[in-house]
């Protein structure tokens, strides 16, 4: 079973991505996050422009990855409150 942190990385490491590509943000409903992890897509994808331009996409998508791993971790560290991971 994937837990809610795992979850939560995938969804915003591939919304982050598309975001980053495409220059331009979803609404979050559209995309299925909730309004955490939209936030947390924010910040991954603000961490990651710069990045970007500076080091190049592999070094952004690294970035992504390990930023959304960590914000994702750290906001379902006690579970998801029995609400279900799109809290």
């Amino acid at each position: 079973m994937t837990s809610p942190a795992e979850l939560c990385t995938g969804v915003v490491a591939y919304w982050s991505r598309k975001v980053l590509d495409e220059d331009t943000y979803g609404d979050y409903q559209s995309m299925g996050l909730s309004n955490t992890q939209y936030e947390i897509l924010r910040r991954v994808v603000a961490a990651a422009r710069p990045v970007r331009l500076r080091q190049g996409v592999d070094a952004a998508q690294h970035l992504i990855d390990r930023q959304a791993r960590t914000d994702c971790a750290d906001r379902y560290r006690d579970g998801a409150s029995g609400k279900g991971p799109w809290q």
